[in-house]
């Protein structure tokens, strides 16, 4: 069901006091040996597309984030300080001018000086309106007796929505933004896949030194909360969302007026034309009648992988739907092969998850990932707490999840009912500390948020430390503060509005200096390095030959080899008069000939004739200049052995599709990937494999016929 509406106003209140001690028994009762980092947030009761919602949560305006909070610290003895107020920002009372927002913050590897983001500013008087945007700020002096000291990020993107910063191993900050993929104005906002709201752009890197930025990670719908692992790997949460455009299906079947149309190009002046979508399958039900397909959506928070440099995305240990998820179904309707997907084939993973957010690495258990599990709407981003281990080289198909709270928590109460007496509760935020303790944002709250901001929001978070209880699941246990209450009054710009009461207690983060891991480099693997040797090509020249042409080279093995679980696309697959990989079940078996490419355009419009600011992405057949002109087309043919090269555009999403030889698609694939300028991106299947292939075999090692082929004639070329 569609949710686009007017974003609804906020409540928001100021911190009155700096400094705030606890009781002397509540200070001996909680276990944290170092301080603890973390926000004070207004208490919303909207919660779409503002500060608390799974996506859309990045904007400044005063109705996706009341004014009012601060960036505080708790230090071991129970010591609480107010470190922005300390440093002379933000407001009490009435907010005006100098009032602020604070969010997201993250320590430096020393544990000596943090990155936040911060958004300052707010009506001074009734329907005055301003464009306000979040900036990434760094604070030093976090000590008990020190004077923080606060500075703005120099050479950030200025007039765009900065959050979620982190430092890089060299220091380079890794956060996201809502800028354009290419800056282009008239390209804003980015608009998501599902509820055309405004999102993030992705993941972008920032020297502060030399104004250098580069997009690592291009996110149709969005890249969410970063952090870099004991391993040297950037991990975030990534929105998959790649469907066909529901409002476009709603404007032609159900007689909605969204007024969805297509740009002719992703140029300012671009002529509107009539919509059209070329992939995936259909969404709605009436434009798949006919056609042996069977209708496709697609909806998920999942944890993703990428180096610093933009390199080697892909999800947390190639995990997917398969190993996390309940249910799918198959793509075609007329394959006795293809089945439901409800969890059988002996997962190994009992305990399904549908979406994995603030994701958080155990420091006393390298490779140990804590996350959320939450509804998409109505509890502001919290549910159910789960962890994972996924170090390097740990197979998907062998990763379990842990229910660490109750899996009530995940959702709420069917209507009209109360909950179990399992229920605790939603979490969000949580944090392990390096002496094994657990912190999150809790609340007691069981229901869905009331959206209605006549109301005071019915989630109380604040920041507990978690104990089991005789189930053996986690609950709330000592609270980390006695309450930071506050007392203030805004324009909305509307109405005036007054608030009072607690704050909540959001994004904690331990001040501890830890290892600054070995920044990750893509290593060419071993079949692939053959080939360039039997080819006579160095790597390093031909990797140079691609980033002067700004272009990656992407590789695929064996595409007719799938993983072993993943029975809801064909598997019986062919290259005519070459390889195949069957399972001799009865099912049908199909030929497959080409590899179609997709990039992704930003040229759905919304509106009609009075068009909504930004655009959203649609896939259309590969037309990047630099990389149509050496693939020749969009449909690269498949080697007898089964293997495809193709050159890519970069910076920019991407998608493809096995086909046959009427160049209609067989294997879809589910995901967005981006690619960067000299990437060799190698993949062994279609599908990657967790750890085997339809018939039980191993990763295809074959050195790809398609690859020295390329070589050879490349070579001829650039002697």
């Amino acid at each position: 069901m569609s949710r686009i509406r007017l974003r609804m106003t906020t409540l928001s209140l100021l911190l009155l006091c700096s400094l705030s001690p606890l009781s002397q028994a509540e200070t001996e009762s909680i276990t944290a040996p170092d301080p603890i980092l973390f926000v004070t947030q207004v208490p919303v009761t909207a919660d779409f597309t503002t500060i608390g919602s799974t996506f859309g949560n990045h904007m400044g305006d005063m109705q996706s984030v009341a004014r009012g909070g601060g960036l505080w610290i708790r230090y071991p003895d129970g010591t609480l300080k107010n470190l922005t107020k300390a440093a002379g920002l933000g407001m009490e009372g009435f907010q005006g001018d100098k009032a602020i927002a604070v969010r997201d913050p993250s320590i430096h590897w020393d544990g000596k000086k943090a990155l936040f983001s911060m958004v300052i500013g707010a009506p001074t008087e009734q329907y005055q309106v301003k464009d306000f945007f979040w900036q990434i700020y760094e604070i030093t002096n976090l000590g008990q007796s020190e004077t923080p000291r606060i500075s703005k990020v120099p050479n950030q993107p200025s007039n765009y929505n900065n959050i979620s910063p982190i430092y890089g191993t060299d220091d380079k900050i890794i956060f996201t933004t809502d800028r354009p993929r290419n800056g282009e104005a008239h390209l804003y906002p980015q608009r998501d896949e599902y509820e055309e709201a405004p999102v993030v752009s992705g993941l972008w890197s920032l020297d502060p030194a030399n104004g250098s930025l580069k997009l690592l990670n291009h996110a149709p719908s969005g890249d969410f909360t970063p952090t870099i692992d004991s391993y040297g790997r950037v991990i975030f949460t990534q929105w998959d969302h790649l469907q066909r455009d529901q409002q476009a299906d709603a404007d032609q079947y159900e007689g909605a007026e969204y007024g969805t149309f297509n740009y002719a190009s992703e140029a300012k002046n671009a002529a509107h034309l009539p919509r059209k979508e070329v992939f995936p399958e259909p969404r709605a039900g009436k434009e798949a009648e006919g056609t042996h397909l069977n209708t496709h959506d697609f909806n998920q928070f999942f944890p993703w992988t990428i180096h610093e440099d933009g390199t080697e995305s892909e999800t947390l240990n190639h995990i997917g739907r398969h190993e996390l998820q309940g249910y799918m179904m198959q793509s075609f309707n007329d394959d006795p092969a293809l089945v439901e997907y409800y969890g059988q084939y002996d997962r190994s993973n009992s305990n399904s998850i549908q979406n994995l957010l603030q994701i958080k690495e155990d420091p006393a258990h390298p490779g140990t990932y804590f996350g959320v599990d939450a509804p998409e709407f109505r509890s502001h981003a919290s549910g159910q707490i789960v962890s994972l281990s996924a170090p390097p080289g740990t197979p998907a198909d062998s990763i379990l999840v842990n229910y660490l709270t109750h899996r009530d928590t995940a959702g709420f109460p069917e209507e009209g009912k109360k909950a179990g007496p399992d229920h605790s509760g939603h979490y969000r935020d949580p944090l392990p500390l390096s002496n094994g303790t657990l912190i999150a944002a809790h609340t007691r709250e069981t229901n869905i948020e009331e959206d209605d901001t006549s109301k005071s929001s019915r989630y109380d978070f604040r920041l507990k430390t978690l104990k089991k209880n005789s189930s053996g699941f986690m609950v709330p246990d000592q609270m980390l503060t006695a309450g930071l209450k506050a007392n203030v009054s805004f324009w909305d710009p509307d109405r005036k509005v007054n608030y009072s009461g607690n704050l909540w207690e959001l994004q904690p983060v331990e001040v501890k200096a830890r290892p600054r891991p070995t920044m990750l480099k893509s290593i060419l693997p071993a079949p692939e390095k053959s080939v360039f040797q039997k080819a006579g090509v160095d790597p390093v020249a031909f990797q140079n030959y691609l980033k002067s042409n700004n272009l990656a080279l992407a590789v695929m093995r064996n595409i007719t080899t799938r993983d072993i679980l993943d029975r809801q696309q064909p598997f019986n697959l062919q290259v005519p008069g070459g390889t195949e990989t069957q399972m001799n079940d009865g099912g049908k078996v199909y030929e497959v000939t080409h590899m179609q490419f997709f990039q992704a355009d930003l040229i759905r419009g919304m509106g009609g004739n009075e068009p909504w600011p930004g655009r959203r992405v649609l896939a259309q057949e590969l037309h990047d200049v630099n990389a149509l002109k050496l693939n020749g087309s969009a449909f690269t043919p498949i080697a007898e052995d089964g293997s495809v090269v193709a050159f890519m555009p970069v910076n920019r999403a991407t998608t493809w599709q096995l086909t046959d030889s009427k160049k209609q698609g067989v294997v879809r694939e589910r995901y967005w990937l981006t690619f960067q300028a000299g990437e060799i991106r190698v993949c062994s299947s279609c599908h990657g494999l967790s750890s085997r292939d339809q018939l039980g075999r191993s990763e295809p090692m074959n050195e790809p016929q398609a690859l020295y082929k390329l070589l050879v004639n490349w070579k001829a070329k650039n002697p």
